[in-house]
């Protein structure tokens, strides 16, 4: 186990980082619930076919995906749960969607994804 030895503390920087990090919780809070929903490759990639396509319904995912609608039945239960995405009901038809809020956060995650698909795609 290594220790941490400084010489001097600048306690002017702990304090305003502290506040940083007090001040901006609830933020962290809500991009790590996203980020943790994300966190497996299933619905990661269905949060990137819902950016691009705008809406889908599972029967479209289970297509895309070559999985069984009740898989993504299951995987889009959890993230509208958690409050990333939202349905729509069109007559026996439920389309989800992203919702607005997480939009920014989730295109930064998705232009990083369209820049090493395009990178390999030149290798």
């Amino acid at each position: 186990m290594s220790t941490c030895i400084r010489l001097h503390a600048d306690p002017v920087q702990i304090k305003t980082c502290k506040e940083k990090v007090e001040n901006t919780a609830e933020a962290f809070s809500k991009m790590a619930s996203v980020l943790s929903l994300a966190g497996n490759d299933v619905r990661l990639k269905i949060l990137y076919l819902l950016e691009e396509e705008k809406e889908l319904c599972p029967c479209d995912l289970s297509d895309i995906l070559g999985m069984s609608i009740p898989a993504i039945s299951q995987h889009l239960r959890k993230m509208k749960d958690g409050g990333v995405i939202h349905n729509r009901k069109d007559g026996q038809t439920i389309y989800y969607s992203l919702k607005q809020e997480h939009l920014k956060m989730l295109r930064s995650l998705f232009k990083y994804v369209n820049e090493l698909n395009a990178k390999m795609e030149l290798a």
